[in-house]
């Protein structure tokens, strides 16, 4: 999976960094998650066709992370955006995207779904889960996880004149098969590749749901809005510290941690760096069109 920062900073934008969105593409999926106001501009920036995406999933309807919708899909809409367009988020979200579409006279494919359920989305090759956090209005995290797949060892059904069949498929599958009178099973002739999780938490205060989205995770990005010596602001307005972040990147054993979305008042995040590293080392700061593959 690969991930692209196209905004990291919070209510207000600066000259370094525009409102939160993040791309993740894996396979045929391109997700958006959040669409801040001049997001289109940073998929020109970052060369990204916007007619790739295929799933927008929204945190929550605050200006900061949804002003960018109109734009996004009335170029879509110019641009003969040819798929049904998912677009997942809280309760509201169907009414909030109806609207837009009124507004702005937006003719496009669109399926919107509010989520009432931790999974929302399964395929053949990933899943997609939410769960509510605690903020000031309705606010979900996400976590996308890739199924764990089976590699055929070629050098082992070789051994049976395997090497080109149909029945690889079922080995993939989990299933043992006979071939040519001789039993095989994907214990041995298979190798069990573990998919890739990545939880992505914006805006809320501390609360269990943080640890349970990001459980195992191989990268957790999350908010960041205070640094700690801002503790009680960021309580007054439901945001995470750097160090509440790293906290909770410990406790749900993740194996990297990535900040973004920093207040405007701080121009540099070297702070949140250092006070996230003493409680979880693998950390880094997001910046916009940083690129990261899991």
């Amino acid at each position: 999976m690969k991930i692209t920062f196209l905004g990291t900073s919070s209510m207000v934008p600066t000259k370094e960094r525009n409102h939160p969105s993040i791309l993740i593409s894996n396979n045929n999926e391109n997700i958006l998650v959040d669409c801040g106001e001049g997001t289109q501009r940073q998929l020109k920036i970052a060369s990204i066709n916007p007619c790739k995406i295929t799933k927008i999933l929204l945190t929550h309807l605050h200006n900061d992370h949804v002003l960018g919708l109109p734009g996004l899909l009335q170029t879509l809409h110019t641009q003969h955006y040819s798929k049904t367009l998912e677009i997942y988020g809280p309760t509201k979200t169907i009414s909030f995207i109806n609207q837009l579409k009124k507004l702005f006279n937006i003719h496009l494919s669109i399926k919107t779904t509010e989520i009432t359920k931790p999974l929302f989305f399964e395929n053949k090759e990933i899943q997609l889960k939410a769960l509510k956090m605690k903020h000031n209005t309705p606010c979900l995290a996400y976590s996308i996880s890739e199924k764990d797949k089976r590699k055929i060892i070629l050098s082992y059904t070789k051994k049976f004149g395997l090497t080109k069949d149909p029945l690889l498929g079922k080995l993939q599958q989990g299933k043992t098969i006979t071939y040519k009178n001789k039993k095989i099973t994907p214990e041995k002739a298979t190798k069990l590749i573990k998919g890739k999780k990545i939880s992505l938490i914006y805006d809320t205060s501390k609360n269990p749901n943080t640890i349970k989205i990001a459980q195992n995770a191989d990268l957790l990005i999350t908010e960041s809005t205070y640094s700690s010596n801002l503790e009680d602001k960021a309580k007054e307005y439901s945001h995470l510290t750097s160090q509440q972040a790293a906290e909770i990147a410990k406790k749900a054993k993740v194996k990297q941690l990535i900040l973004t979305h920093f207040s405007q008042r701080y121009k540099d995040t070297s702070s949140f760096l250092k006070e996230a590293k003493e409680i979880f080392k693998n950390t880094k700061i997001a910046n916009d069109f940083l690129t990261v593959e899991v």
